[in-house]
């Protein structure tokens, strides 16, 4: 099993990592719901964490939006 974390924003979806766990994909998606640059940036609209098995298809598992300032 591999989870991606991936960002979204105006110009589209960039993949931030692939993770063997959902738990450690978890981890970075918190920390980057909470990162100072991300909220700060105003471009990024979200972060999603997908799950990428062959059961999975590319579900996506936890969503985060942004929001404006």
């Amino acid at each position: 099993m591999s989870f991606s974390v991936y960002s979204h924003d105006a110009w589209g979806t960039a993949h931030v990592g692939e993770f063997a766990t959902l738990e450690q994909a978890r981890e970075v998606f918190t920390a980057l719901c909470s990162d100072r640059w991300f909220l700060a940036d105003g471009t990024v609209k979200g972060l999603s964490i997908v799950d990428n098995s062959s059961s999975g298809e590319g579900r996506t598992v936890e969503q985060f939006s942004f929001g404006s300032s």
